[in-house]
């Protein structure tokens, strides 16, 4: 079942749009096909190749890569608010920690909750990363991240965890994970605004164990309100979402035109 089905589903389900992202991914995924016969197994660890030839965005500044933000997302689905997610981006010696925790009710369905915390370098590298989610059923899982190796685990109620690993061709991969949305405003602090231009970006995932990457881009938006000074485009082939920053860039408000949902900062 390809991505863009599988969120079809969800959303007649009620479940909200847990696959937003893996359907953001499903046009520029680049996996090397595993050995059938690899004494690996299903249980163990098996590696995922990221493009080297996709163009990889520049580091910038580390002094300035990241920022303090703190504040709560109203969630909406064409008009209609059904959850909202608390979040924070602050220092932590000498790493950052962002975190986000957010709840969702779409009417038929059961009630969602997310939480997630991103240990992340000066840089915007990541370091370590620790999620849960729950539905009808709990799972959590962390992630640890070594140069640009992803080793990611998930409990989801079975005798062993699931274990996989990624390998990327760069140590600043953005996360963006199911339903947590303030981890776009840590993916605005990654793009090289001074270089402006289409940048691409290795993603990961987590909850579905699924890499690829995203291609972003600085605009200009008509629709912008009052408190956005700059629009970030995040896309595939496939699906776009619109970010909205301040001047500060920090995230105010996110759209995904062909679903009619809005993130909107509170």
């Amino acid at each position: 079942m390809n991505f863009d089905r599988r969120i079809a589903l969800l959303f007649s389900a009620g479940v909200f749009f847990a696959a937003l992202t893996a359907a953001l991914l499903n046009g520029r995924r680049t996996f090397a096909s595993p050995n059938p016969t690899s004494a690996t197994g299903p249980d163990r660890a098996v590696i995922f190749g990221f493009n080297p030839s996709l163009s990889a965005a520049k580091p910038v500044d580390a002094a300035s890569v990241l920022a303090p933000d703190k504040g709560k997302l109203r969630i909406t689905i064409n008009g209609q608010v059904v959850g909202a997610e608390d979040f924070e981006i602050s220092p932590s010696g000498e790493a950052w920690l962002a975190r986000g925790s957010m709840s969702a009710h779409v009417s038929g369905g059961a009630e969602i909750k997310a939480s997630g915390q991103l240990k992340l370098s000066s840089d915007g590298a990541p370091l370590r990363y620790e999620w849960s989610a729950q539905a009808q059923k709990k799972a959590t899982g962390s992630v640890e991240f070594e140069g640009g190796t992803a080793k990611c685990s998930a409990d989801l109620g079975a005798a062993s965890p699931m274990r996989k690993d990624f390998s990327f061709g760069s140590p600043r991969i953005a996360v963006l994970d199911n339903n947590l949305y303030y981890q776009y405003g840590v993916l605005a602090r990654l793009y090289d605004w001074k270089a402006g231009g289409k940048q691409s970006f290795p993603v990961l995932i987590p909850q579905d164990m699924v890499p690829g990457t995203v291609d972003v881009e600085s605009f200009g938006a008509p629709q912008m309100q009052k408190t956005e000074h700059d629009a970030l485009r995040v896309s595939t082939p496939d699906l776009e979402i619109i970010v909205f920053l301040d001047a500060n860039h920090r995230m105010m408000r996110l759209e995904v035109p062909s679903s009619n949902v809005t993130i909107e900062r509170e």
